[in-house]
């Protein structure tokens, strides 16, 4: 018989079992509590329980409804995706094949013909499981497709890896192209051709990533490497599928499925590629779009949004771009290692080099560029005349009215651009030889229709920023020559160049400036500038062409090493701050702060209100949400990411995905754009999301750059319009975009590696990098409805659209772009006038000091106080810094659809979240447990005793 167990070691075991159990149990609930607001994104939050107060009962708090019923929000944003798409298609080249003929059948080439590219990874993610894939879009359009050849590429894209970016893990990223080798179509493959002949259709893919970028070396990812091959050209295997194409076909046509431009000038060159379609990355539905393109039902009318050189490497920015560290920045003598980028090409990206290198005779355009900013073809024909025109003085603006006709068979649409040509001066400010200055489309016209387009131009807009000497905007005096143009290269037949002359040079400096600013503009940003030794100039290219770093490029200077070092709120106090007032009754909430003024003076007695800790939480809990403050009847918001439509890591919600950025600006139409945001400002209430992290408005610099499906264009301007249109639309929805990454996050190689460091001169800054931000925060607007007496009136008031801004992982310089003062408040809220907040990007880095953070105009950590603290909440500085940061997060909020159902004087209560309640339940049932648990153990040892 088993010896039974001795008391002593009965006690020892079991007490120690219950022990367990009972700690599992505190950690639970600890943890659980301390991460509330993210279990809360995952699990889901406790109901607002909106109560009126007497007499407020039948006011109308709704200040924002749906469109549709919550039901048909999904089925319409679906069908806009579709539409979207398809103005954003670009025909690159067409010798008539295009459009196919009705019903025709056709043969899919290529592993992306399966296995396609419908967005990029992080945040722009799409998720595959509602998708329209290319071949369901196709024959929606009643294309026949070829199944057998279909299987096949079905079945070998899962058997061979394509290039994938793992954020922030280049160790683990991989950069195959994955194409099938032509070995993998089989005899009956071949054979099947004859039956499905009308076409090949050939399709190219390429992918992008958060927290990585593309390849210019293929080395070691392609099994026929040749020396110096990059991922952005085609490889052997889709050389030799295209081969196989023409030599089985009569009519070849090239999908390119990508968000990053390509080289492409073998395939423009050669006779045999019938037409090039360039679809970009379609989202959730596009692909039904591409069907319809393809047969005519939609004629294309999408441009490029980025000039596509012949030779990547032979681009100013490409020796320029990756890995950089410096040899004298580690955690020896900084907070960490330290990374750099120079952009010693200067304001001369994209077409504004190409353009201006022909100009000037450096390169010979025809064989540099296969096609400009700008270009698309259509299946129709269009003759512009100049109808009208309107020259405003220099604080007026410039306006020309073009009537468009189609002259040709079919209906469509056209993009009417117009540039300007600033006079410029050999060893003058630098200016490229051509600039976008405005664009309008046309609505769909039928053959023989006309459309008279407006397109304006502020004066002010053709000033270039002098850093050196007037350290101001200056337009020069001279001839400024306006052409309309069908791309950055070609003025339009028929449209003769307009003159704009200025008798004398205008310096927008003091309080003489531009009449679009909020306050004078001057040099913020003179640190960074000295970063770059050598700038490209337009007076010689070929002696200050940039160069890859050597030599001293790699030693950080001492002024950067102090940019470095760990910030210290002690070190940084205002000696002349003054304590404000905390914790007082003023009996005010923050919905009677709706439709004030930024600086009314309601919003001070408010912010008396608060508590030192009800700021630090309202600051340091900014992951996908801002928290509730019961004291000032603040509700929490859901804030998710995007810009490919509302992501979301924490939780199951799924909305639609759109197509990248690249596509959505290839429409040039800005009333369709600000209909996406109407769109994703639906989805928003439908949903209970306030914020978006979106939409993105960063620069594509180089094509290599991993996030380029994410953010619009090359040109600055064209990237400011479609993000204000898209803001106005969803902030008309009373949804506060986040417009990011402000700014100079260009690249994604170290981005987080202790921030690299991107160095500007200012004109670059300002012209190009910043400009996007700039007009965003400048242009777009909203009306929003407010209730604004006690009789429950409610009144519309118009303000800025542009409420919130993220700032970005990188260093402008050597200071963190959250944490520097002449970025996120000198240039955002001084010269621009900038209202609302400005959260960081993921705060899970430790060199994004949540103290630098809010002292330099960054207001939301976007973390949580369980991952990241403040040094200091009880100096007159800190005091101050926590006012002013709750200041900007509630004026955005109080804008915002978190207010609808509230009116003055409501009560607002919460249910206990459900998963709270299950806590609760699974304690007491663990508390049950434990007890009997322990009497089990009593009543056993007793029993043992009296034996």
């Amino acid at each position: 018989m088993k010896k039974k167990m001795s008391n002593k070691k009965f006690t020892i075991v079991w007490s120690s079992v219950l022990a367990v159990v009972l700690a599992l149990t505190i950690a639970v609930n600890v943890l659980t509590n301390v991460f509330s607001g993210y279990v809360d994104l995952f699990l889901g939050a406790g109901e607002a329980i909106i109560t009126k107060t007497e007499g407020s009962e039948d006011w109308d708090s709704e200040y924002y409804t749906l469109d549709y019923t919550k039901g048909d929000v999904k089925k319409n944003a679906n069908a806009l995706v579709e539409e979207i798409e398809g103005e954003g298609i670009v025909l690159m080249k067409n010798n008539g094949v295009l459009p196919l003929a009705p019903r025709a059948k056709v043969t899919l080439l290529g592993r992306s013909a399966a296995d396609p590219v419908y967005g990029g990874s992080g945040s722009g993610a799409v998720k595959l499981d509602t998708v329209v894939n290319l071949k369901s879009g196709l024959e929606s359009a009643e294309l026949k497709i070829n199944n057998t050849v279909y299987g096949i590429l079905e079945s070998f894209a899962p058997t061979k890896p394509k290039g994938v970016i793992a954020m922030d893990k280049p160790q683990d990223s991989s950069y195959y192209i994955g194409e099938m080798p032509v070995s993998g179509y089989t005899p009956a493959a071949i054979a099947s051709f004859s039956d499905y002949a009308d076409a090949a259709v050939v399709v190219i893919g390429r992918g992008g990533g958060e927290g990585g970028d593309l390849t210019r070396d293929m080395k070691g990812w392609d099994d026929n490497y040749v020396e110096g091959q990059h991922q952005l050209e085609l490889n052997k295997d889709e050389k030799d599928m295209l081969a196989l194409a023409k030599q089985n076909f009569d009519k070849v046509v090239v999908m390119v499925n990508a968000s990053s431009a390509m080289e492409l000038g073998e395939l423009e060159n050669d006779a045999d590629i019938d037409a090039i379609l360039w679809v970009g990355s379609p989202g959730q539905t596009g692909f039904n779009a591409v069907g319809s393109v393809l047969v005519g039902d939609v004629n294309p009318s999408g441009r490029t949004v980025d000039i596509y050189p012949a030779d990547f490497t032979k681009d100013p920015t490409y020796v320029n771009f990756g890995d950089y560290k410096y040899s004298n920045i580690s955690k020896q003598n900084a907070s960490g290692d330290g990374y750099f980028v120079q952009y010693e090409e200067g304001i001369y990206i994209g077409y504004r080099y190409y353009e201006t290198a022909a100009v000037e005779g450096f390169i010979n355009y025809d064989e540099a560029v296969v096609y400009p900013f700008g270009y698309g073809l259509s299946y129709t024909d269009f003759s512009w005349e100049i109808a009208g025109q309107k020259l405003g003085g220099a604080e007026e603006d410039i306006s020309i009215d073009v009537k468009v006709t189609n002259t040709g068979s079919v209906a469509g649409k056209e993009v009417v651009q117009l540039y300007y040509s600033a006079p410029y001066t050999k060893g003058g400010i630098e200016k490229s030889s051509v600039v976008l200055g405005a664009f309008a489309k046309t609505g769909l016209l039928e053959p023989g229709a006309s459309e008279t387009v407006t397109l304006t131009l502020a004066v002010e807009d053709m000033a270039s920023y002098d850093y050196k000497d007037a350290k101001a905007y200056v337009l020069d005096a001279g001839s400024y020559k306006l052409t309309l143009q069908s791309d950055s290269h070609t003025v339009k037949e028929g449209c003769a160049p307009i003159d704009y002359t200025l008798s004398k040079q205008i310096v927008f400096s003091g309080d003489k400036y531009r009449a679009s600013d909020a306050a004078p503009v001057t040099n913020q940003f003179d640190d960074v500038t000295a970063g770059i030794t050598t700038n490209l100039s337009r007076a010689d290219f070929a002696g200050t062409f940039p160069t890859a770093p050597q030599g001293a490029d790699f030693e950080a200077s001492e002024a950067t090493i102090l940019g470095y070092q760990p910030y210290k709120a002690a070190d940084n106090e205002d000696p002349d701050a003054v304590m404000p007032a905390t914790g007082e009754e003023n009996g005010l909430s923050l919905i009677d702060m709706r439709g004030l003024s930024y600086n009314d003076e309601s919003w001070e007695l408010l912010l008396n209100q608060l508590s030192l800790r009800n700021m630090s939480k309202l600051i340091l809990n900014g992951m996908y949400a801002t928290v509730d403050l019961r004291s000032i009847g603040k509700p929490a918001t859901v804030d998710f990411d995007g810009p490919a439509g509302i992501s979301s890591y924490m939780t199951a919600l799924s909305s639609t995905a759109y197509p990248s950025e690249v596509v959505i600006a290839s429409t040039y139409n800005t009333e369709l754009i600000y209909r996406m945001g109407v769109m994703v400002g639906n989805e928003g209430i439908a949903n209970k999301v306030t914020g978006w992290y979106a939409p993105a408005m960063n620069i594509h610099r180089s094509p290599f750059a991993g996030r380029n499906f994410e953010y619009y264009s090359e040109d600055p301007l064209l990237s400011g319009i479609m993000g204000a249109a898209c803001v106005s639309g969803a902030s008309s929805k009373g949804m506060y975009c986040t417009i990011k990454h402000f700014a100079v996050n260009d690249q994604e190689t170290n981005r987080v590696n202790n921030g690299v460091s991107a160095w500007a001169n200012e004109q670059a800054l300002r012209e190009i990098y910043l400009k996007p931000f700039e007009y965003t925060v400048k242009n777009a607007a909203q009306t929003i409805k407010a209730i604004t007496d006690d009789k429950g009136t409610m009144s519309e008031i118009t303000m800025k659209g542009c409420t919130a801004v993220m700032s970005s992982f990188n260093r402008i310089g050597g200071t963190w772009a959250g944490g520097s003062v002449p970025l996120m408040t000198n240039v955002l809220r001084g010269e621009w006038g900038f209202e609302g907040l400005a959260i960081t990007d993921f705060d899970l880095y430790d060199y994004m000091y949540p103290d630098q953070s809010i002292a330099a105009g960054t207001d939301l950590i976007l973390s949580t106080d369980a991952m990241k603290s403040l040094e200091d909440t009880k100096s007159a500085t800190a005091v101050r810094n926590l006012r002013n940061a709750s200041h900007n997060i509630l004026y955005a909020v109080a804008h915002s659809n978190a207010m609808n159902g509230i009116a003055p004087g409501t009560i607002i209560t919460y249910t206990t979240a459900p998963w709270v309640k299950g806590l609760m339940m699974a304690d007491a049932a663990v508390g049950v447990l434990l007890l009997a648990g322990a009497a089990w153990m009593v009543v056993r040892v007793r029993r043992n005793k009296e034996k």
